[in-house]
């Protein structure tokens, strides 16, 4: 009997029947199409956290031996973590972790991470931030990491310091201080500069000296003539003042009373022309110049600039207050939380502190251990504000304009002016004078005692 007549197929049908699929061992006549995987975009809410006082920024740590405290199975075997801070140098911090044994005892091996010494001590060359994202509330936190350092945890052995070599191994012996120095002083003479091949060759003499019993009796016998000036003794030890500008209290005059030579340095002046320059483009408003980044002091004296003829005066007035500009915003960027002044910072506007003057307020008003902006530097950053201000003004000044840049109250100015030997003129119900009379009256600094910690 003939075999019936099988109905029209396609070719899909054809190839699914004949051919089958590639799990019954048969190829398949047609090929699998590859999904692509598409990827899930989250709309997250970006959120920058500070730190403050109720809350610290987090510490970073890594074991570079090769121990994972996350392969801890029980509750007893969590390792106990510690935070040490130096009382007297609140920069520098130690980072403690001490394993658990499997019975939950504390192990004899500890890991310690500081964050003054080793890789830590390196110069940072950039910043460090956490990030958190939180997939169900849709935010990513961003927090920064605490003294901008990342702790290298390496093992130690309880009971030894930091450097000790184990039991059975030699220890590197310390050298005596004189034979430190002779070996310092060698390496200097035969690959030193001939600034530091002097100062050791100064050094060197002054030590025969302080050997050499006749020595003092010989500079005594030179002394006995020489005049002691008390008065002259005086003054130098007021100019040393931490909290003021530098001064003269001998000048007769305003403008010498305080020295504008070595508040602005000479090399400083060729790169406070950038008002100057404003000034010809033809910028006029108050408005374009608050647009420019300028402080309302500034602002309200561009009229006068551009009123002086003489090209020298107008130059220096405009030094003046350019370096004006910097110092508030160097303040700024110090009054940001969690900055390290050790390099300069952009700005949100056009201005920059050109870098010698940057180099400058580092040196200044920086502290070198904390690379932070103390209350010590910033009075003196304040006295640098004023003492400016009392040059641009002709030494009568009225506080409105300042204050109002500094964010702070007249008040609180008020003490600063005093330090600087400022007196206060009332010249009309609501305007207050500030003049500097010579010579200099300087009130007494009193040390404020410091609370037992």
């Amino acid at each position: 009997m003939a075999k019936p007549a099988e109905p029209n197929r396609t070719v899909d049908e054809v190839s699914e029947r004949e051919y089958g699929d590639e799990e019954g061992g048969v190829k398949s006549g047609k090929k699998k199409k590859k999904k692509k995987s598409k990827k899930k975009r989250l709309a997250v809410r970006v959120e920058a956290v500070t730190e403050s006082a109720d809350r610290a920024a987090p510490l970073v740590a890594y074991f570079p031996s090769g121990y994972d405290p996350q392969k801890t199975g029980t509750e007893g075997e969590v390792p106990d973590v510690r935070v040490f801070r130096n009382p007297r140098r609140p920069g520098r911090l130690e980072l403690v972790v001490g394993p658990r044994m499997d019975d939950g005892s504390a192990s004899n091996v500890e890991f310690v991470g500081t964050s003054y010494t080793g890789e830590a001590a390196k110069p940072q060359v950039c910043t460090y931030a956490l990030g958190v994202l939180d997939k169900e509330k849709q935010s990513l936190r961003i927090v920064p990491i605490a003294a901008n350092k990342i702790f290298r945890l390496d093992p130690r052995v309880k009971g030894k310091a930091a450097g000790t070599e184990a039991e059975g191994e030699p220890q590197n012996e310390k050298l005596p201080a004189e034979s430190f120095y002779e070996k310092r002083n060698l390496l200097t003479n035969l690959y030193g500069s001939k600034i530091d091949k002097g100062r050791v060759h100064r050094l060197s003499a002054l030590r025969k000296q302080k050997d050499d019993p006749n020595a003092k009796e010989s500079l005594e016998n030179q002394l006995k003539d020489v005049e002691v000036n008390k008065e002259l003794l005086g003054n130098v030890e007021t100019k040393g003042s931490h909290r003021i500008p530098p001064h003269d209290p001998t000048a007769t005059v305003p403008e010498k009373a305080y020295i504008i030579d070595e508040i602005i340095q000479k090399r400083e002046w060729d790169h406070l022309l950038d008002i100057l320059w404003h000034l010809e483009s033809g910028e006029t408003s108050a408005e374009s110049w608050e647009k420019k980044g300028y402080p309302s002091f500034v602002c309200n004296r561009i009229e006068k600039l551009r009123e002086i003829q003489d090209e020298d005066e107008r130059m220096k007035l405009s030094g003046i207050l350019s370096y004006i500009t910097h110092l508030l915003k160097f303040l700024e960027i110090a009054s940001q939380p969690r900055k390290s002044l050790t390099e300069e910072h952009g700005a949100a506007t056009y201005h920059r502190i050109p870098r010698i003057t940057y180099n400058k307020f580092v040196g200044l008003f920086v502290d070198p251990e904390s690379c932070a902006m103390t209350f010590e530097g910033k009075d003196l950053l304040i006295s640098y504000l004023l003492v400016l201000t009392l040059f641009a003004d002709s030494f009568k000044t009225e506080p409105i304009d300042i204050a109002r840049d500094l964010k702070m109250s007249f008040v609180s100015l008020k003490p600063h002016y005093k330090l600087l030997g400022c007196t206060f003129q009332q010249e009309g119900r609501l305007q207050l004078a500030i003049t500097l009379p010579v010579p200099l009256h300087l009130p007494e600094v009193k040390k404020k005692r410091r609370r037992p910690q």
